[in-house]
């Protein structure tokens, strides 16, 4: 929903200055998230030359600097504040489901207007394992109140496809976001679609 790869870059070269390390470019930025900031920071410093033992300075320094800009450097993409709007006038119950910590996605969907459409927010610590284990969207269906066959998961990346097909999951992809450097279209879903608010709703939820 939100083109943050802005904050990551920003946040994780003050992270590699506060380690005397070398910044990194926004290309590897770009094809390195998506699983999480644990993973982020572990392949971040190895790229710069950091020794793993420096991983939990690092990630310190990380949320400390993330914290600060968080949102500073996003914007919302296009579509999606409109396909919101749909998919709440359809009367579905909505939940946003990431990777990125709790403590950085409530903030920045509060920030950009989008907190209010969702019933439930559960980042990347919420469960004991992050997507594309199935275990995230199976408790948030789950607390939803819903059965995964019944349930439309929009992502954009083969990360979230994984997770959607291993719960059992409708899946719809968007082309825009992040998908390790592959065309998200490339990945098997129901559907693809270049904004939110292209989806066909009734045509997804007819989907086995």
């Amino acid at each position: 929903m939100v083109d943050t790869l802005g904050d990551f870059v920003v946040a994780l070269n003050l992270m590699l200055a506060d380690l005397a390390l070398p910044a990194v470019e926004r290309g590897f930025v770009e094809q390195t998230i998506g699983k999480g900031s644990e993973h982020l920071i572990r392949r971040t410093l190895a790229h710069a030359g950091g020794a793993p033992e420096r991983f939990h300075d690092a990630f310190e320094r990380y949320q400390h600097h993330y914290l600060a800009i968080n949102g500073r450097h996003a914007e919302v993409y296009p579509g999606v504040v409109e396909g919101l709007r749909q998919l709440q006038a359809a009367g579905l119950k909505l939940a946003c489901l990431t990777n990125k910590p709790g403590a950085f996605a409530r903030p920045l969907l509060a920030a950009k207007g989008l907190d209010g459409f969702f019933s439930l927010v559960f980042g990347g610590d919420a469960f004991a394992a992050k997507k594309p284990d199935p275990l995230p969207l199976l408790k948030t269906c789950e607390a939803l109140g819903t059965q995964p066959a019944r349930t439309l998961m929009v992502g954009d990346s083969s990360n979230d496809a994984e997770a959607a097909h291993a719960a059992g999951c409708v899946l719809a992809l968007v082309s825009y976001g992040y998908n390790h450097g592959q065309p998200v279209r490339a990945v098997r879903a129901h559907a693809h679609v270049d904004r939110l608010d292209a989806l066909d709703l009734s045509a997804l939820l007819l989907k086995p």
